[in-house]
Parts: structure tokens; C-alpha cells; sequence
């Protein structure tokens, strides 16, 4: 049972606070920001008797507080959900989006919240009891793009809109296949452990929610064995999917809800293509110094480009200072409360290769165990890494919606890339 749930920026700022059951004491969101200040704080932990479990989305900490024991997994879920309503209706979560609508947000929570306890927890449930509808949003002055670009492209935003701002004649409908993918190297760039963990979400403006039949590459194939071509493993379904005609077929049939929701989730296991090589090599120069290379490699196609890319390098506790030697345009940084460096590529071309020098100066001599693993973030737009294929998404001839557009977009995105070092 939750006490309080409450929204902060960054700069700890609460933009939204509701006090369920008023069974706590008052600066809760003061007691939280100060363990943020510290540093980042455990997701769950305990002050004076307080629980607090948290997660960040969109440069926002969401936040609630409750006095009993109540389970973490329920909790992350629920928050998951929230955020999730609230998007649909805003069409983003930020600090500006919320600041503008904050009475539609707090009817929405409490919606989904009633005295503590989770009641309706998604858009279609609530959809007629909510009143309010989303702010209009400013208009920004806009560069008119060359005439040379394909007009049928659409921005990556367009799917970011509120549910009750769609006009009368919008026929769209918007698909993503996100496949993140997990994988263990050893300190010589082989792999030791992978797989791919995916989703298909689907967010529609059609007129009438009319039924869908999403269609599927034949060839793909079930499995448990991690060896050989890509098997789907294991596989899971929103509650408005029949999945019956999937095994055989390869063909979904769907009754679209209000707002976006998860069609699948699917878990795929054997060899495929792997993204990027790490390389680290260790070198005890004297017992206070080492020097650390890192080689990455990318082995995607030329004409695809990682962004959003970041290494992170565990260094051993009694590291004194760090130097680093990185390519012009990098950005690098060495947190000290954490003993860990960080270094930001900007962008990253498909069979491209960048080096990273460090030079650690060490209170005490340290073994190579004590170094590392370097964890590595990055997403790359239109590429999937697994055989997982739209082939068509059809809209029932019996609805009323004429030549409806279909955007698919396919992102792969690090899960847990990891390299010993």
C-alpha cells in the first residue's frame, strides 16, 4: 500500500506530489533528493522507516514512499504503467509537458491510484472518466527541409503525440521492433554469452480502432537451441492479440487498444551478427602506474550509425587520477565517487574503429582482475539483429478507415554489453 507519489526534475524540483494516505512525515521528496545528490541511488532503500522505490524517465525521478513492506517488482510495474497513461495522453514525459498539463497528470493518477492501492491501470480503462485533454503545443519555428529528401519519410517524434489531438481525417499507425541485445565478451573480443531480448509495440491513430493483421517473415523458427540460425525461445502476448495462427502462420491478429501497448515479447537465442569489438589490453608500467588500451570496432554495415554511444570502465578502488588520450570529438570523464570512466562517442559509423588510452595512477600495485569490465550503451536506427521481419500489416476491409499510413520502424539497442577486461 502506497503513502505518497511524487515527480522531481533533476534540480530537485517537485513538479507532482499526491499524498495518498498522509501517513507520513513531511519533506519526503527533500530526504530522497538528498541521497540523489550523493549520487544515484539504490532504486529501493529505506530512511527512517520510509521506503522510497524510484525510477527516472524523461530527466524525471518518479517516486513513491510507503511505510510497510511492500513488494519492489508490484511497484516498478505500477510506476511503468503510469508512465506510460500519462504518455499517451501528453504525448511525451518531460518537465515542460507535465508543468503545462499537471491537472490533466494528477486526474490520471488518480485513476490509476485510489487511496494507495493500484485500481485502473491502463488508457482504455480510464479513458471515460478523464475530463481534461493535453495543452496545445507551441509552435516552433521550423527549418523547411531540402526538396531532395523522400517525402514519405516521417520524423522519429511523430508517434509522440497525445491520444485525444488526433485529427478527424489522421489515419496512421505506428510500429517499432526493438530488439536489444545482450552479450559477454572475454578480454580477447570472443564472445562468451548472447542473445537478444525483443518487442514489437504499436501505438494507432486508425479511426475506430479497426481490427489489424500483422504478418511476419515465414522462415522464422521456434527453438530452444542457442546454436545454428536464430530461434525465437520464448515468446509472450498483449491481451488484445491472437496469437493462434502464429506457430503455423506467421500472422497476428489484433484488436488495438487506446493508447500504445506491447504486441510481443519474444526472447531469441543463436549466432548472429555481433555489433561491436571490444579489445582492452593492460599494461603494468611500474607498481603506481597503468595503462590501459581500449579498441572498439563496430561490424555493421557502412551505411548504418550507432549513436547514443558511451563505454563505461570499472577501475580498480585505489585508482588516484586518470589521464586520458581519446579521438578529437570524444567526450571523456572520470566520476571518482564511483571509480569509473566514461567515454562518449558521438556517433559511430558502421566499419569504423576508435582507440581509448588511459593512464591510471595507482595508490598501491593492482592486479588486471581489479580492472574493469567495460560495459557499452549505444542504439542504431533501421536495423534489426535477429530475422524478425514485418512483412505486412493489413487493416480490416470492414472498418471505415480508408488508406491508412503504417510506419515500422526497427532499433536495435545495447541490453547488457559487456566485456572482461
Amino acid at each position: 500500500m502506497l503513502s505518497q507519489l511524487f515527480v522531481l526534475s533533476t534540480r530537485g524540483d517537485t513538479i507532482l506530489t499526491r499524498n495518498f494516505r498522509g501517513d507520513l512525515i513531511k519533506g519526503t521528496n527533500e530526504i530522497f533528493f538528498r541521497k540523489v545528490k550523493l549520487g544515484d541511488p539504490w532504486p529501493v532503500f529505506n530512511v527512517e522507516g520510509i521506503n522510497f522505490l524510484h525510477i527516472k524517465r524523461g530527466g524525471l525521478y518518479i517516486v513513491v514512499t510507503s511505510r510497510q513492506n511492500v513488494s519492489p517488482a508490484f511497484v516498478f510495474d505500477l510506476l511503468e504503467l503510469v508512465v506510460k497513461v500519462i504518455k499517451d495522453y501528453l504525448g511525451v514525459l518531460n518537465e515542460e509537458a507535465l508543468r503545462k498539463n499537471f491537472v490533466l497528470a494528477y486526474e490520471i493518477i488518480d485513476e490509476i491510484i485510489d487511496y494507495g492501492n493500484a485500481q485502473s491501470t491502463s488508457t482504455e480503462q480510464i479513458k471515460p472518466y478523464i475530463v481534461n485533454e493535453a495543452a496545445a503545443e507551441e509552435k516552433k519555428f521550423e527549418i523547411k527541409k531540402p526538396k531532395f529528401l523522400n517525402p514519405n519519410k516521417v520524423s522519429y517524434t511523430a508517434a509522440n503525440k497525445p491520444i485525444t489531438k488526433t485529427k478527424k481525417n489522421t489515419n496512421e499507425i505506428f510500429v517499432d521492433v526493438v530488439e536489444r541485445v545482450n552479450a559477454l565478451f572475454n578480454s580477447s573480443g570472443y564472445i562468451l554469452n548472447s542473445g537478444i531480448q525483443g518487442c514489437i509495440k504499436m501505438k494507432s491513430y486508425l479511426q475506430g480502432n479497426p481490427q489489424l493483421r500483422l504478418g511476419f517473415n515465414p522462415d522464422l523458427a521456434f527453438g530452444s537451441s542457442p546454436y545454428g540460425r536464430p530461434l525465437i525461445e520464448d515468446c509472450n502476448f498483449h491481451e488484445c492479440v491472437n496469437h493462434n495462427e502464429f506457430e503455423d502462420h506467421k500472422v497476428l491478429t489484433i484488436n488495438p487498444p487506446a493508447g500504445e501497448f506491447v504486441v510481443m515479447n519474444y526472447r531469441i537465442m543463436g549466432d548472429y551478427q555481433t555489433l561491436f569489438r571490444l579489445l582492452p589490453v593492460v599494461d603494468h608500467i611500474s607498481p603506481y602506474k597503468v595503462e590501459l588500451n581500449l579498441r572498439v570496432q563496430s561490424c555493421f554495415s557502412a551505411d548504418l550509425t550507432a549513436t547514443k554511444v558511451a563505454l563505461k570502465i570499472q577501475l580498480p578502488k585505489v585508482t588516484n587520477s586518470v589521464n586520458f588520450g581519446a579521438p578529437k570529438g570524444h567526450t571523456t570523464e572520470y566520476q571518482e565517487p564511483k571509480k569509473r570512466a566514461e567515454w562518449v562517442i558521438p556517433k559511430f559509423k558502421g566499419g569504423e574503429q576508435h582507440s581509448l588510452n588511459l593512464s591510471l595512477s595507482v595508490s598501491r600495485k593492482c592486479s588486471q582482475k581489479e580492472i574493469g569490465p567495460v560495459a557499452m550503451v549505444f542504439e542504431i536506427a533501421n536495423h534489426g539483429v535477429s530475422n524478425m521481419q514485418i512483412k505486412y500489416l493489413k487493416v480490416s476491409e470492414l472498418s471505415h478507415t480508408k488508406n491508412p499510413t503504417r510506419w515500422i520502424r526497427y532499433i536495435t539497442q545495447s541490453g547488457s554489453y559487456v566485456c572482461r577486461v
